[in-house]
């Protein structure tokens, strides 16, 4: 491959303005109804944070994931691929940082399955239902650190055939269903912090669950992404759910 200064350059002053904004915003959390929200590595936020009662997150899972042209047997519901890495993906998963909290809930649990303490629960999200199999992967497995019965959650996202969010975009390579993350969350009690916030798929889940949260998202675009996609539930409550009193900003270092 021929080298490009003027690439490696852009790349490395894009980079750089990210690092800085990132710390910027790690000081100056976003506040969205009940939910409070940081951009910023969560390592270096976990130890500076308020109550956590429990984590529920999609993490990145150590694949190096990279999205790659439709197969012929895709039925992506957009047709486009993404093309920005996933930061922290490159790299194995570890969950111990995030096992303090009483409550842990992990999607994904089959990439990292023999980095995950003995003890808690596998359950099965099926997310194929009663289509044929195609060149996805049929369902996901998720780790709760409660030792409970196993469950299957049948739930279809297979790119247009979804059991939900039919007209929503999909705007995370793996993104999440609400409902599924709202499965987990119900399962938990208190604050729910989610250190790889993606999209913000969770703390939509809680914004309309009317229970508090704190999300953590280290890349700029996808935190952006998160906070309008929060900003719109708490834009059309649950008729249900008590809204959330006005909260005050307050910084974390």
């Amino acid at each position: 491959m021929r080298y490009d200064a003027r690439a490696n350059s852009y790349g490395s002053w894009r980079d750089a303005i990210d690092e800085l904004r990132r710390r910027h915003l790690l000081n100056n959390p976003t506040i969205l109804g009940d939910a409070t929200l940081y951009c910023g590595d969560c390592l270096e936020a976990l130890p500076h944070l308020p109550k956590v009662d429990a984590v529920v997150t999609d993490p990145p899972y150590g694949i190096g994931y990279k999205s790659g042209p439709n197969s012929a047997k895709s039925i992506s519901s957009v047709g486009k691929r993404f093309e920005r890495k996933i930061v922290g993906d490159d790299t194995p998963f570890d969950p111990l940082p995030f096992l303090q909290f009483a409550d842990v809930f992990f999607t994904g649990g089959q990439h990292f399955y023999d980095r995950l303490p003995k003890g808690g629960a596998f359950h099965v999200w099926n997310k194929r239902g009663d289509y044929k199999p195609l060149d996805q992967a049929d369902g996901d497995l998720i780790w709760s650190k409660r030792k409970t019965p196993l469950r299957i959650i049948k739930l279809v996202w297979r790119g247009i055939c979804r059991t939900t969010e039919n007209n929503d975009p999909i705007v995370h390579p793996t993104q999440k269903p609400i409902a599924l993350m709202e499965w987990c969350i119900e399962r938990t009690a208190g604050t729910v912090l989610d250190p790889f916030m993606g999209s913000g798929t969770t703390g939509v889940a809680c914004a309309k669950m009317g229970r508090k949260f704190i999300g953590i998202e280290i890349d700029p675009k996808y935190f952006d992404i998160a906070c309008e996609r929060i900003r719109k539930a708490y834009d059309q409550p649950d008729l249900f759910v008590e809204p959330p009193a006005k909260a005050t900003q307050e910084a974390l270092l």
